[in-house]
């Protein structure tokens, strides 16, 4: 296609010249107009494409660089070049610092090199245009995005800042520009609030590319601290030598806020706020290697509430949460701030009196504790009443470490409940009747199997849309000849710490997977049948061995299988965990996460196990309907999460129409709970699968 040039003259030789050196060029070829006075060339420049202008500055309408100047003023963006006289380039000079691309020397017309200048000025031109859309397409890009972006060259002083670095930093780009990137990008240690090395210095220095590591405060231009993660990278030239370099990064207070939550939530009980039994066990651990080093004696007073369940039942959980609540603000009252209260369960609290010099004075704590929740309590324009049984066990004697000392006040406890309540007992090892008992269970457990005491009872898992059924979760029971039916609640811990939970554990993978064969060759499908697993039977080492051989055996389809784990199973090791978990997903099992939220989450580890469900902890569920401040907020929290992570979320524990009814408006997939069904005998979950809703 050939390049368009208005030549602007009135002297006819001029043009007859260019025309003659234009025509007969190699790089042509070229279509020329002509306008001989100014008027007349704009007039044809604003009609459009016009490639090139060669225009004289002594013009009939216009003369010198006024002319130019009218001239550049509808052609800036179209190379101009200025015809002149060789002793009168004064202003052809200026021109070109006014934006002319260059001039041509008047008797000089018919040189070859005329053709090769212009369409070297004509390519140039082009290339600057795809330039500036590029570079304007690429500004346009970076000020759209959330993340900060910042550039430096080779020295370190900033030459570049985006819409989003300047909203975090504080500096404006013009007031940044030429700062060192240290001034602007302040960075401290989250822990220790000392500066660290910017990462931008370490990709100058080493070339290489890099990023903050541990937990980093950006301290922006007015002094608001904000916690970012980034990345840093050089920039090199075409010949790959280092021009400078960039930093990519962001705000991340929003997820720094949520794990700080989840982890308070993990740490602490959803009714009370006191620390739980994952925060009490650390604090014990911590007390007991203090005492070794200031010769102290550690107390647990292992508290009971009496009669709450009879408030409970007769009053409604409404009432008796309110009276937990208010007996937690009294017990904190009672004892120092270095000590602990935690909510153990229920109505049960555990206090940790950590630098106690002479053991008896537990006492006096316990007899201000009678006395203090001796007078009434008003819940609801109500005057409630009870008391509390305390055990109480000293370190060491009473026991070494935190398990010891738990069991021991809490077997205390129970004395103090025989001796008529209202009192406190502190530790004999005379008291280990629970030890007895124990004993009796595993002894019992042992023959359990060998006499086939254990099964199955099967609760459903509802789509919270449609109220069908998924699934299932098979639920172990163990029906002792003398003593009726038995929950978990009563052996699974012993069966745990005796070894027993490694066969039983099989024995109900076996059991899940021949009953979903039986119900598949009656043509029913229960969806997923859900299998709880075990830390001790994750960490088995033929554990994928024994469930594969399952499998096979029972001939069931491995997409029907779900194994549910806690948080903390699979952060015990988190590399021999996602390996396990991979190998199970690709024969088609699926994974669920049980109990999400109160164990010992690390989000950053969360995405990299193949998971396909998150279970709300049935805590969090009942904390919908509490009437606290933060009603629900882990819940939508986690629905959030799953939604995110393409993960369907169950809550456990649904037990109401409101608690129902806040899942469904939040997003939540499925819902398992006595609000749909108790759990049943695998007779009567055939016939609510065949149906396929809850009866």
């Amino acid at each position: 296609m050939a390049n368009r040039v208005l030549i602007i003259s009135p002297i006819a030789d001029d043009i007859r010249a260019l025309k003659n050196a234009l025509g007969e060029a190699f790089d042509g070829p070229f279509d020329v107009e002509c306008a001989a006075t100014l008027a007349e060339g704009i007039e044809r420049i604003r009609k459009e494409g016009i490639d090139v202008i060669l225009a004289d500055l002594m013009l009939p309408d216009g003369t010198g660089l006024a002319c130019f100047d009218q001239l550049y003023e509808v052609a800036r963006h179209i190379p101009i070049l200025t015809l002149c006289d060789l002793d009168n380039e004064d202003d052809a000079k200026e021109a070109v610092q006014r934006g002319a691309q260059g001039w041509l020397s008047k008797g000089y017309f018919d040189n070859s090199l005329v053709p090769q200048s212009l369409r070297n000025i004509i390519e140039r031109m082009k290339v600057e245009q795809r330039l500036y859309v590029a570079t304007a397409r690429a500004e346009i890009t970076l000020n759209s995005i959330g993340d900060a972006v910042i550039s430096t060259d080779t020295a370190g002083r900033v030459d570049y800042l985006n819409t989003a670095a300047e909203l975090i930093t504080g500096w404006l780009r013009e007031d940044a520009s030429g700062m060192p990137v240290a001034q602007v990008l302040n960075l401290i240690d989250a822990v220790t609030g000392r500066p660290i090395i910017n990462p931008v210095e370490y990709v100058l220095q080493s070339d290489y590319s890099s990023g903050l590591t541990g937990e980093v405060v950006l301290v922006d231009r007015h002094g608001k601290l904000i916690p970012i993660e980034d990345s840093a990278a050089p920039i090199h030239d075409w010949n790959g030598q280092l021009v400078g370099a960039v930093m990519v990064f962001r705000d991340i207070s929003s997820t720094v806020a949520l794990t700080s939550k989840m982890r308070h939530l993990a740490q602490h009980d959803f009714l009370t706020n006191l620390p739980n039994r994952v925060l009490l066990n650390d604090r014990i651990t911590q007390a007991i290697a203090s005492a070794k080093r200031s010769n102290t004696n550690p107390v647990l007073l292992f508290l009971d509430l009496d009669k709450f369940k009879h408030i409970n039942d007769s009053l409604g959980h409404a009432v008796g949460d309110q009276l937990l609540q208010a007996v937690s603000e009294r017990l904190v009252h009672c004892v120092r701030t270095s000590d602990t209260v935690s909510r153990h369960g229920g109505d049960e609290f555990v206090i940790l009196l950590a630098d106690e010099r002479r053991p008896h004075d537990a006492a006096l704590a316990a007899e201000k504790i009678l006395l203090a929740l001796s007078t009434p309590f008003l819940i609801d324009g109500q005057q409630l009443h009870t008391s509390t049984s305390i055990g109480i066990s000293v370190f060491p004697l009473d026991g070494t470490d935190a398990v010891a000392l738990i069991k021991n006040a809490d077997t205390a406890m129970y004395h103090a409940k025989e001796r008529g309540r209202n009192n406190y007992q502190f530790f004999r090892h005379d008291m280990n009747t629970r030890a007895v008992e124990r004993q009796l269970i595993e002894s019992n457990l042992r023959q359990a199997l060998e006499r086939k005491e254990f099964t199955l009872h099967y609760q459903p898992k509802v789509d919270l849309k449609t109220n069908c059924i998924t699934g299932v979760e098979a639920l172990l029971r163990w029906e002792h000849p003398e003593w009726g039916l038995v929950l978990p609640e009563r052996f699974i811990v012993i069966a745990e710490e005796c070894g027993l939970i490694i066969p039983i554990g099989r024995w109900v993978l076996n059991e899940a997977c021949e009953q979903a064969v039986r119900w598949r060759n009656q043509g029913i499908s229960p969806g997923s049948i859900a299998i709880n697993v075990s830390a001790l039977e994750f960490r088995h080492r033929d554990f994928f061995d024994h469930a594969l051989t399952v499998l096979e055996t029972t001939g069931v389809d491995p997409a029907c299988l779900q194994l549910e784990l806690t948080e903390s199973v699979l952060m015990r090791d988190v590399a021999t965990s996602a390996c396990l978990l991979a190998k199970f997903k690709t024969m088609g099992v699926q994974i669920a996460v049980d109990d999400f939220g109160t164990g010992y989450s690390s989000l950053s580890y969360l995405n990299q196990f193949p998971i396909d469900v998150l279970k709300i902890d049935q805590s969090f569920v009942k904390a919908i309907n509490a009437g606290l401040e933060s009603n629900g907020v882990i819940v939508s929290a986690v629905i959030g999460m799953g939604k995110n992570l393409h993960q369907r979320v169950i809550a456990e524990g649904v037990e109401d129409e409101g608690q129902f009814a806040f899942l469904n408006a939040h997003g939540c997939n499925e819902g398992q709970g006595y609000f749909f069904s108790k759990p049943v005998d695998a007779v009567q979950m055939q016939a609510m699968l065949s149906t396929g809703i809850c009866v």
